[in-house]
């Protein structure tokens, strides 16, 4: 349902946020074909999302609406085998679009995160593994970044519920920080101003890590966090943006805050401390933390919910292997709001980061063009789940070790050191 409201220029922050997610998001260009994934609660956005894209020039947008209650009725009354599976006419619309087609694929995002938190876990659990592997050879084309995409969201009313449960008008609160932390401006040129400037800062970051050519990061907090991260030979830092197979430079993340890289599988060691909750399935998992020896998560805890954290580790034989590794400074926008979002594209760009599962191939030189047996040989991990946790805190300290052995602080009291 759409809310009132009583934010000055609303109308004209939404079609700039719109035209923020075609033109520098996922940056259609002309004859191309646009995905959007959306949920049904607010489709004025969509409208100007596919507004936005004609005006673009795309040739055909395709929409697909999300109901999340709807879903929660298939666990509830939907035997296993059927949840499990995916019928072929599914098969065949994502081999059209991703494979032939290329779409540009927008997936608008704003769950309630407590929605199914009745449902067995291990049900919702063996769904998402059965499916995910029968979809495993679409995953490629956004994680290899052979298309443009972008994750990008509105507020629907159990979500901004959740984050500002004291207040009448919570959708309009959380729309406030959507657009002041995705850097929104009434003024659309000074809205591309914003992004131009925040993506020549992480570039720089990124180029930074680049050249010093670190072979290993130590992280240490005081809530009991000391790891010791391997990273590949050859491993690349990636900032804001990446570019798709046509050489088309796209923002996968509106907001993102985060400079981040691919750790080697097998080189993790010692133990860290998440420090916001995770919302993982329609669940709220809290205060956990992870031990890992040689790259797999040997133990695990969560004072909420430790059963939906165990089903996640046990979704396949690498679940319990690091994907991502990933840095944003403790005064980052989204942190210094000081509001737990109960968002993964949110709370990750307001800590640093890790993510369970697949690694993005395009964070090793030419990884994009590698199979999984030859990624595995380099020390990227293959899942069918990719999930970040967030780490970061305010006295996090990061040393990074070069191939000379050399210490140098790259993280000091949870902000950038250089």
């Amino acid at each position: 349902m759409e809310s009132k409201n009583n934010i000055k220029n609303f109308d004209k922050l939404l079609e700039n946020y719109a035209k923020l997610a075609i033109e520098i998001g996922v940056n259609v260009q002309k004859d191309e074909d646009v995905l959007i994934k959306a949920p049904v609660e607010f489709p004025l956005f969509v409208q100007k999302l596919v507004k936005a894209s004609y005006e673009r020039g795309a040739n055909e947008v395709f929409v697909e609406y999300k109901d999340e209650n709807l879903l929660k009725l298939k666990y509830l009354n939907e035997k296993q085998n059927i949840l499990n599976n995916v019928h072929d006419f599914e098969i065949e619309k994502l081999r059209y679009l991703y494979k032939e087609r290329k779409v540009n694929v927008i997936n608008v995002v704003g769950e309630d995160p407590d929605i199914f938190k009745d449902i067995d876990a291990k049900i919702i659990a063996q769904s998402n593994a059965k499916k995910s592997e029968k979809i495993k050879e679409f995953r490629k084309y956004t994680m290899n970044d052979i298309i443009s995409w972008l994750v990008i969201s509105i507020p629907t009313e159990k979500w901004a519920k959740k984050v500002f449960p004291n207040s009448k008008e919570s959708v309009n609160d959380l729309w406030k920080e959507i657009f002041k932390t995705s850097r929104v401006d009434e003024s659309y040129e000074k809205t591309k101003e914003n992004w131009n400037k925040h993506i020549e800062n992480l570039n720089k970051r990124a180029d930074f890590l680049n050249s010093k050519k670190f072979k290993r990061l130590i992280y240490t907090s005081e809530n009991g966090t000391n790891l010791h991260v391997n990273l590949p030979k050859n491993h690349i830092w990636l900032s804001a943006g990446s570019k798709n197979e046509k050489g088309n430079y796209f923002i996968p993340n509106i907001p993102t805050e985060e400079v981040f890289s691919a750790p080697d599988k097998f080189g993790v060691n010692g133990k860290l401390v998440a420090t916001k909750p995770l919302v993982y399935n329609g669940v709220v998992i809290n205060d956990f933390y992870f031990e890992f020896k040689d790259g797999k998560v040997i133990n695990s805890f969560a004072k909420e919910n430790n059963d939906t954290l165990n089903e996640m580790l046990n979704m396949d034989e690498n679940s319990k292997y690091l994907g991502e590794i990933a840095l944003v400074p403790y005064n980052s926008p989204i942190s210094l709001s000081n509001i737990l979002f109960f968002n993964t594209l949110f709370d990750e760009n307001a800590s640093c980061h890790f993510a369970l599962g697949e690694a993005y191939p395009t964070c090793v030189e030419n990884g994009a063009n590698l199979n999984s047996e030859e990624l595995e040989k380099i020390g990227l991990n293959t899942s069918v789940i990719h999930e970040d946790f967030m780490v970061g805190n305010k006295d996090l300290n990061i040393t990074a070790i070069n191939e000379n052995n050399e210490e140098i602080t790259i993280f000091k009291d949870g902000i950038w050191a250089f």
